[in-house]
């Protein structure tokens, strides 16, 4: 009979194994002996150092020297006074008078006025000699026509005024001013609206100055020329 081998109990079982874990030691502690470095010892102690105090020097405090003020200026040099002698003589300035006796005669020669006018030159109503004559101030005095010329345009103004209607719903009120030329024919020319708080009511006031009959024209020194006029259209809502 023949007998049959125990497998826990075979010891060449696990032999490679525990092989290589030995050569793994062996060659292990092989490379720390070989790497293993030993260093000389050098006697050497600390010791404590005693230092002597040193005792702060003192340093004096010194306040930086002023510089000395500097020396007051010197007094001027006296003037030499010249002393003319009596005997010297000395030139006098003489002035002559430009008054004139009452008996001299001064003549005066007669000066040419030239005239710088030009009758294209427009001429304001305010310093005009010969105003602009609305019609039916043609009879009034040359004093008055100013005053009538005034009252005319203001009537003229009432007699055509209306108010804009799209104004008076909207509650627009104000003063326009109008610009105008009464020409050297007497003809309305050049009209403007100066300023106008509307549209609408600046259209409204220049239709008025339109309306505007043609006047005898204004003169200065004789002769027509152009007179420009400015009058203010109030609009007021009532």
């Amino acid at each position: 009979m023949k007998h049959k081998k125990n497998p826990a109990k075979d010891l060449q079982r696990n032999s490679s194994l525990y092989f290589a874990i030995g050569l793994t030691i062996v060659l292990f502690i092989s490379w720390q002996a070989i790497e293993w470095k030993t260093y000389e010892k050098l006697g050497f102690s600390y010791e404590a150092l005693e230092v002597d105090e040193v005792d702060e020097e003192e340093v004096p405090i010194t306040e930086p020297m002023k510089a000395p003020p500097p020396p007051p200026p010197a007094p001027p040099a006296p003037q030499v006074l010249e002393v003319v002698e009596d005997e010297e003589e000395v030139e006098e300035t003489i002035i002559e008078s430009t008054e004139t006796d009452q008996e001299e005669i001064i003549e005066v020669e007669d000066v040419e006025v030239e005239e710088d006018f030009d009758d294209d030159d427009p001429v304001p109503f305010a310093v005009i000699e010969d105003v602009p004559i609305y019609p039916g101030c043609e009879n009034v005095a040359k004093s008055e026509r100013r005053n009538c010329f005034q009252e005319q345009i203001n009537k003229h103004v009432r007699n055509n005024f209306r108010y804009p209607e799209i104004a008076q719903q909207m509650g627009i009120q104000g003063r326009v001013y109008m610009h105008f030329v009464i020409d050297k024919d007497g003809s309305i020319t050049d009209i403007k609206i100066a300023r106008s708080p509307d549209r609408n009511l600046g259209i409204e006031a220049e239709r008025i100055i339109h309306k505007l009959p043609k006047m005898t024209p204004g003169k200065q020194r004789g002769r027509p020329v152009h007179v420009p006029f400015n009058i203010p259209i109030t609009f007021r809502l009532q």
